[in-house]
């Protein structure tokens, strides 16, 4: 009897994450890029900075985008795909580029220089739901994650992003604001208020919704966002605040931190938060496993840092309230250990 190839199924996923991701140079010294004679190459975006926790969370996850037909297309193929990430509803685009950033010091610390216009990512549409790899994600997925950059970055994405909120039999879609404003100077961001409303889950930090939606009060955006169930506000002093439709809402206070950079906080906070939706938490360890991520992001050069173990993560999720205020994280490690 001859041999019988079998092809392999693709596990099913849990989450899906859709929206652009880029190449990613990080100079070899802080300052003016004028001065800088090196950089290293790595990978960052929102939507995959998400996907990317969530797998390292345990969560069946895929990243859904368009990447050029260049080198740092793949290696964003190959770095999502080295993290556990499901790479297979990405398209390779023969025509446009991978969109870069670059981080610049600056007076406050890394300054992002995005070259990101006519990239790959910018020609999502609503036909990218036509591709039979993109379907099976959806349709098996329990939770399609977007963002408010994913609108932004062309008149086909936005159509996209619409085609997603409204997709028959969708899965749970939580949207996070992710607010940068120089992607909106052409654009009008008044259409950010109805995508959000459509979503089932908002997350926002009080500073962007602000500078987006008028207001950064929780009770506020809450009345101003009826549709979701659940909206989630990080506000500056390091609170985070649940708000369920009925107006009740939890708050749980982020952990003490020694940050090496910002970025990618948030989307690692987003992460924890919907690794703790999905596994079925209370509102409160959703909210420290959202904190748990974030902490870790926050003491890595990178855009993802290294979590806690299982066992670590469960008994900080359970700790009292004066346990989890005396955790200190820093780049040398969790106190106490």
């Amino acid at each position: 009897m001859g041999a019988c190839l079998v092809e392999a199924v693709p596990a099913a996923v849990e989450a899906v994450c859709l929206g652009e991701s880029m190449a990613v140079l990080l100079p070899d010294r802080p300052g003016s890029l004028a001065a800088v004679e090196s950089f290293r190459a790595t990978v960052g975006g929102a939507e995959s900075n998400v996907a990317g926790v969530l797998a390292a969370l345990g969560v069946p996850t895929a990243w859904v985008s368009r990447v050029g037909d260049d080198g740092f297309g793949r290696r964003l193929l190959t770095e999502l795909a080295g993290h556990g990430v499901d790479t297979t509803g990405v398209a390779v685009d023969p025509d446009r580029p991978t969109g870069l950033y670059v981080k610049e010091g600056g007076p406050h610390g890394p300054v992002p220089r995005y070259y990101r216009a006519g990239s790959a990512a910018a020609a999502l549409g609503p036909e990218h739901l036509a591709d039979p790899a993109v379907a099976r994600l959806l349709d098996g997925a329990r939770l399609l994650h977007l963002s408010g950059i994913t609108p932004a970055l062309s008149d086909s994405c936005l159509a996209l992003v619409r085609a997603l909120l409204a997709r028959p039999g969708r899965p749970t879609v939580s949207f996070d604001l992710n607010w940068r404003p120089a992607l909106w100077r052409r654009r009008d961001p008044a259409v950010l208020r109805e995508l959000l409303d459509a979503a089932d889950l908002v997350l926002l930090g009080a500073d962007e919704a602000e500078a987006a939606l008028g207001t950064g009060d929780p009770a506020e955006l809450r009345a101003l966002l009826p549709g979701p169930a659940t909206v989630v506000v990080k506000d500056a002093g390091h609170l985070v605040t649940a708000v369920e439709r009925d107006g009740s809402s939890t708050s749980e206070p982020a952990l003490a931190v020694t940050v090496v950079e910002p970025t990618g906080a948030g989307d690692a906070f987003a992460a924890g938060y919907l690794a703790g939706t999905l596994r079925g938490l209370d509102q409160r360890r959703r909210l420290r496993l959202g904190h748990l991520a974030a902490a870790a992001a926050l003491t890595s050069t990178g855009d993802q840092g290294a979590l806690p173990d299982a066992e670590r993560r469960a008994a900080l999720l359970d700790a009292s309230p004066a346990d989890w205020a005396a955790v200190r994280v820093g780049p040398d490690g969790w106190w106490p250990r």
